[in-house]
């Protein structure tokens, strides 16, 4: 108060609030009719929920995509294995061929240099063809199995122990790395 006495320059120090304009709206605690009612809890619980939502759809996804990578290494591993089967397949009824021959070198005295040189081939291409994961079924004396053999006829078992057992084998079965190629043909004693 000692300065408006000394401010020759200061008429008028008082502050009028009717003259005063308000910068903001005034405090008030009521809420406005205009503005939507806030409500923290709720929407707390809206924003966990919609979270909640989130993660679980990420986690979905992810569970899925990590699926589809396992399937698609599963099925290039299993192309890999079995990329040359057309080939093998096609190669069997040589292979049949080849023991056939044999057989019939065996029941005659043919040329023996003929049956080596045909012995000779038959091995070196059983033994090509069980690199790369070709196995001969052993079916005679076996419980028939469906998965493993193709029933061409029955015939009474030559012995008791026989019945429902393969007698006889007429094309040999193949397995190509654990699968099935081809069925062996056999003869069930009933």
């Amino acid at each position: 108060m000692s300065q408006e006495k000394d401010n020759p320059n200061n008429t008028d120090n008082t502050i009028d609030n009717e003259q005063v304009t308000p910068v903001g709206e005034p405090f008030s605690d009521e809420i406005s009719p205009d503005l939507p009612p806030v409500d923290e809890g709720n929407d707390l619980s809206k924003l966990k929920d919609e979270l909640a939502e989130s993660r679980d759809k990420f986690l979905r996804l992810y569970s899925e995509f990590d699926n589809f990578r396992k399937r698609t290494q599963r099925e290039r591993l299993d192309l890999l294995k079995s990329a040359g089967a057309d080939v093998i397949i096609a190669l069997l009824p040589v292979l049949d061929d080849f023991d056939r021959a044999q057989k019939a070198f065996s029941s005659t005295n043919g040329d023996s240099a003929l049956k080596e040189g045909v012995d000779l081939i038959h091995n070196k291409m059983v033994s090509l063809l069980q690199q790369k994961g070709l196995s001969k079924m052993e079916s005679v004396g076996k419980e028939f199995d469906v998965e493993f053999h193709e029933a061409i006829t029955n015939i009474p078992a030559p012995t008791p122990d026989l019945v429902g057992k393969v007698v006889d084998e007429a094309e040999s079965g193949y397995l190509l790395n654990g699968k099935v190629i081809r069925h062996a043909k056999v003869i069930v004693g009933n």
